[in-house]
C-alpha cells in the first residue's frame, strides 16, 4: 500500500517539476525577447524584422546579463510575494492597517495577485529600457571591428549584435545590417 502512495507522489512531483521548468523557460525566453528588443531599438532596429524564432529561443542564454537579470527578477518577485504572505499571517493587525483594511474584502486575494503580476511586468519593462540604454553605451564604447567581404572590400564599425542571418554594425551615426549569407552587401537601417 505504501509503495503505491510513494510512487504516485513521485510521479506527481515529476509532472509538476516538468510544468514548472516549462513555464520558467517560456518566461525567461519572453524576458530575453523584451530585453533584446530594447537593446536593438536604441539603434532604431526592429529586431523582430531580422530575427527568427530560434534567435529568440536562445536569446536569454546568449547574453549572460539577461539570464542573470531574468533569474534575479523571478526570485525577487517570488520573495516579495512570500514575504507579503508571511506578513499577512504573522502580523495580521499591522498588515490590515497597512492595507487600509482591504485584506478583509473578498476580492483582496485576486487584487493582491494581480498587483504583484502587474508590478513584475512593469519592473521588467523599466529594467529592459535601462538595459537597452546600458547596452547602447557599451556598443559606443567598444573598439571598431573590420568585416572583410569577398572582392577585397571591407567595412569598419562597432558591432551592435547579430542574429543567425544578419550582423548589425554602427558606423558613426549610421546603423547597417549586413546579411551573412547573401549577395547583398549592406542594408542601411538608420
Amino acid at each position: 500500500m505504501k509503495e503505491g502512495i510513494i510512487k504516485d507522489t513521485y510521479e506527481l512531483l515529476i509532472k509538476e517539476l516538468q510544468t514548472i521548468i516549462s513555464i520558467s523557460y517560456i518566461t525567461i525566453v519572453g524576458i530575453g525577447m523584451l530585453f533584446n528588443y530594447h537593446k536593438y531599438e536604441e539603434f532604431g532596429i526592429n529586431i523582430f524584422e531580422y530575427a527568427d524564432i530560434f534567435d529568440f529561443l536562445i536569446a536569454p542564454f546568449s547574453d549572460f546579463q539577461i539570464l542573470l537579470f531574468s533569474t534575479f527578477s523571478l526570485l525577487f518577485v517570488a520573495t516579495l510575494f512570500r514575504l507579503d504572505g508571511y506578513m499577512m499571517k504573522k502580523y495580521p493587525k499591522a498588515y490590515s492597517k497597512f492595507n487600509f483594511g482591504r485584506d478583509k474584502k473578498p476580492w483582496y486575494i485576486m487584487y493582491r495577485n494581480a498587483m504583484f503580476a502587474l508590478s513584475f511586468f512593469l519592473y521588467l519593462y523599466v529594467a529592459a529600457e535601462y538595459y537597452g540604454s546600458y547596452a547602447k553605451q557599451r556598443v559606443v564604447d567598444k573598439d571598431p571591428i573590420t568585416i572583410n567581404f569577398i572582392g577585397d572590400k571591407s567595412l569598419s564599425g562597432k558591432l551592435i549584435g547579430k542574429t543567425k542571418d544578419v550582423i548589425f554594425i554602427l558606423k558613426g551615426k549610421t546603423v547597417s545590417a549586413l546579411p551573412i549569407s547573401s549577395s547583398v552587401r549592406e542594408i542601411q537601417v538608420k
